[in-house]
C-alpha cells in the first residue's frame, strides 16, 4: 500500500509524507465487474459496453420481503479506486468486530468510479475519443451497478471522499429515498470555482498544452505535463502543519518533490488523469440541497487546501439541509489536509453516531 496517493479535489489519498498508520488485518475481498450495456452519457456520447470494477467486503443480509437490507456504499476520490480503502488508517478502523462498519453487520460496496482504477477509462485504448464523462454519469453508472449488477435497492449508507463526497450530494438529490444516510467528507456542495477551478484548470491546460500529447494520441506520456500536475497535486493535498514537520529543511523539501515524482511517473496516464478532472466541470448541487431526504453528516477539515474553512460556504449550504449537520475538524500536527477524510481514527465516532440516528 502506498502511502502518497493521489489526489485531486478530490484527493483520493492522504497527503504527501503521511505517516504509516499501524497494518490492517486482512480483511476478506471479493472483485468482481458489472458491465453497463449501451451506456449513454450526458454529452450524448455513449458505450457499448462500460466495464464497472467493484470490490465488496461482508456479506448481504436480505429482510423480511427479500431485499439487501445492509448495504454501503464507499465512493472514492479523483485519481484513487475502491482499493484505498483497504488501507489501514480506513480499514483498521472501520472494518473489524464492534467498530462502526464491521464486515460482521455490514455488506460493503467499493467501486471504480467511471475512469478510475479497474473500470472503463481512456488509456484502456479510446484515448481522447472516450465519452466526456461528468460527475452524473459516474453517478448513474454506479446506481445501475447497484440495481442491475449487485440487486440492491437500498442503501444504509453512502460514505464518500473528495470526489466521492461530492457524488454522495449527487445520490442524495437524484436518488432521495435509496439511502437512509450520508456521510460526504472532504468538499463543498457548490460549483467549482475561485482557487479550486483555477488549480484545475493549469492542470488540464499543462497537459492539452503539452506538444508531447498530440491531442491524447502520445505513444510516450508527456512527461513535462505530468510534472506540473503532480506539482498541482502535492500542493492540493498537502497538509501544512504535518509536512512544515516532516520536510523542515529545503533541501528535505527539494528531494520529497523529485523523489515523489519519480516514483509515480509510471504509473500516471495523462488523458486518464486529464478526464478525472474534467469531470467536475458542471458539478452544482446547491439548488437542490433541500430536496436531500437521507440524515446527512458533513465533515471537513480545517488545513484542506481545496475547501478552505475561511470562506464559509459549508456553513451556509448546510442550512438548506433538512435533516444534517456540518463539521470541521480542528487542524493539527494530526489531521492531513484534504486526506483527512481517510484517517478513520479522526471521525469514526460521527460515524457510528449516524448509523445509529439513522437505523429504522
Amino acid at each position: 500500500m502506498t502511502l502518497l496517493l493521489l489526489c485531486a479535489l478530490l484527493l483520493a489519498r492522504p497527503w504527501p509524507g503521511a505517516p504509516a498508520a499501524a497494518r490492517a488485518p486482512d480483511f476478506p475481498v471479493e472483485e468482481g465487474d458489472f458491465v453497463a450495456k449501451d451506456f449513454k452519457f450526458r454529452s450524448g456520447q455513449s458505450l457499448a459496453e462500460l466495464r464497472l470494477h467493484y470490490r465488496t467486503l461482508g456479506k448481504a443480509a436480505r429482510d423480511g420481503q427479500g431485499r439487501i437490507s445492509n448495504a454501503v456504499l464507499i465512493l472514492h476520490g479523483t485519481g484513487g479506486s475502491g482499493a484505498q480503502f483497504l488501507s489501514p488508517q480506513f480499514a483498521g478502523e472501520l472494518y473489524g468486530p464492534g467498530q462502526p462498519l464491521d464486515i460482521g453487520r455490514f455488506f460493503l460496496i467499493l467501486p471504480d468510479g467511471i475512469g478510475h482504477g479497474k473500470s472503463s477509462k481512456p488509456s484502456d485504448g479510446m484515448h481522447a475519443r472516450f465519452p466526456s464523462y461528468d460527475y452524473d454519469d459516474m453517478v448513474a453508472a454506479e446506481h445501475l451497478l447497484l440495481t442491475e449488477g449487485l440487486g440492491v435497492e437500498h442503501l444504509r449508507l453512502i460514505f464518500g471522499t473528495s470526489m466521492g463526497c461530492m457524488h454522495s450530494f449527487v445520490w442524495g438529490e437524484a436518488y432521495a429515498d435509496f439511502m437512509d444516510a450520508l456521510m460526504p467528507m472532504a468538499c463543498l456542495p457548490v460549483e467549482i470555482a475561485g482557487r479550486n477551478r483555477m488549480w484545475r484548470k493549469m492542470l488540464m491546460d499543462a497537459i492539452r498544452n503539452d506538444p508531447a500529447w498530440q491531442g491524447g494520441e502520445y505513444r510516450q506520456e508527456p512527461e513535462q505535463a505530468l510534472r506540473t500536475a503532480e506539482d498541482l497535486l502535492i500542493l492540493a493535498g498537502s497538509a501544512p502543519l504535518a509536512m512544515q514537520k516532516s520536510y523542515a529543511t529545503r533541501a528535505a523539501a527539494d528531494r520529497f518533490v523529485d523523489d515523489y515524482f519519480a516514483a509515480r511517473f509510471g504509473s500516471l496516464d495523462a488523458n486518464d488523469l486529464l478526464y478525472q478532472v474534467n469531470a467536475s466541470r458542471n458539478y452544482n448541487p446547491a439548488m437542490r440541497l433541500e430536496e436531500i431526504r437521507a440524515r446527512v453528516t458533513w465533515i471537513n477539515s480545517a488545513d484542506d487546501f481545496i475547501n478552505p474553512p475561511e470562506l464559509q460556504i459549508a456553513e451556509r449550504e448546510a442550512k438548506h439541509l433538512k435533516n444534517g449537520k456540518f463539521i470541521v475538524i480542528p487542524a493539527s500536527e494530526g489531521t492531513h489536509g484534504h486526506g483527512s477524510h481517510t484517517w478513520a481514527v479522526l471521525w469514526a465516532g460521527e460515524l457510528a453516531s449516524l448509523l445509529e440516528k439513522s437505523a429504522h
